[in-house]
């Protein structure tokens, strides 16, 4: 009986950590599943030519206890060199929500 009470608890606790990686991004829009997770969406359209350079900033997040990284427009202008940001889109990937991804895409030029 203890046994079945371990493995009904075991399977509590890991039910309840589903997804907990992909809560650390939910601010941003982001869809979360179960199992696994992986999307691309535009977040805005400036008024500024879409551009030849791109430049990505990332954040990751294990559990959505510990989440690192810059995935700001800026972190990613930066490192595509971009002074006029065009476009700002995004990509999102979680695995079994312990591990989650984040990345600001931008281009311009």
């Amino acid at each position: 009986m203890l046994k079945k009470i371990g493995l009904l608890a075991t399977c509590l606790s890991l039910f309840g950590l589903a997804s907990c990686a992909g809560f650390a991004f939910n601010s941003r829009g982001v869809t979360n599943a179960g199992i696994f997770n992986s999307t691309s969406a535009n977040e805005r359209v400036t008024e500024n030519a879409i551009g030849s350079k791109t430049g990505e900033g990332c954040a990751m997040s294990i559990l959505g206890i510990v989440t690192l990284g810059d995935a700001s427009v800026r972190e990613a202008a930066k490192k595509g060199g971009i002074s006029k940001v065009g476009t700002v889109d995004h990509n999102h990937m979680n695995i079994l929500g312990v591990y989650a991804n984040y990345c600001v895409v931008v281009s311009g030029d």
